[in-house]
């Protein structure tokens, strides 16, 4: 289930490091029609702004939102987690008790945990439920050829990268990615709670 909402360019970069699960269109045709699968989320192992080894199946169970962000980034990025903050709000009782989102970072040797604690705490970020994640250099370039993102290093230290929010079900399974930052956070938290409400 993707959501394509994304720069020509952008498109073009993510084109050459997609993920190779299989993609359908949404369809709107109920609201009570189940999302498809993409596939089974990529494992990883990483480290919390607290300094914690964190991995996806610490969150079996939940429904996960992933994506990819930095911290000195100065125009998407922080689009992408105002909008993630608020449908953190949205969410209510079930953000950190049903739903968690995690941001990794791209650029690891300027995001240690300290930094990426600083940039959730700047944002409102709810930890009980939301977590930012850093690692080695091989480890991030690892989890994001994994995860289908595409990142370079620019000469002035900068860091491109596609946009790419996966929402993963309670059993492992990636069901929606949003390309880009401007999806609507409704739909968003939408299908959250649509993953949320489904049985297995």
């Amino acid at each position: 289930m993707w959501r394509p909402i994304i720069p020509a360019v952008g498109l073009l970069m993510w084109s050459l490091t997609a993920p190779t699960h299989p993609a359908s269109a949404h369809s709107t045709a109920g609201e009570n029609e189940r999302l498809s699968t993409i596939g089974p989320a990529p494992d990883f192992s990483l480290t919390s702004q607290d300094g914690a080894p964190v991995s996806p199946g610490d969150f079996r169970g939940k429904v996960l939102a992933v994506t990819f962000i930095f911290t000195s980034c100065l125009d998407a990025c922080p689009l992408l987690t105002a909008k993630m903050a608020q449908v953190q709000h949205a969410l209510g009782a079930d953000f950190g008790t049903k739903i968690s989102f995690i941001s990794i970072t791209v650029d690891p040797e300027s995001d240690p945990p300290a930094v990426l604690k600083e940039y959730a705490r700047n944002f409102g970020v709810d930890f009980k439920g939301w977590m930012f994640l850093t690692g080695t250099a091989e480890a991030i370039d690892d989890v994001t050829d994994r995860y289908g993102v595409f990142t370079s290093q620019a000469a002035t230290g900068d860091v491109d990268h596609t946009f790419l929010t996966s929402l993963i079900n309670q059993g492992g399974n990636i069901r929606v990615q949003y390309l880009g930052v401007r999806f609507d956070p409704e739909e968003f938290r939408r299908d959250l709670l649509s993953l949320v409400a489904e049985t297995h």
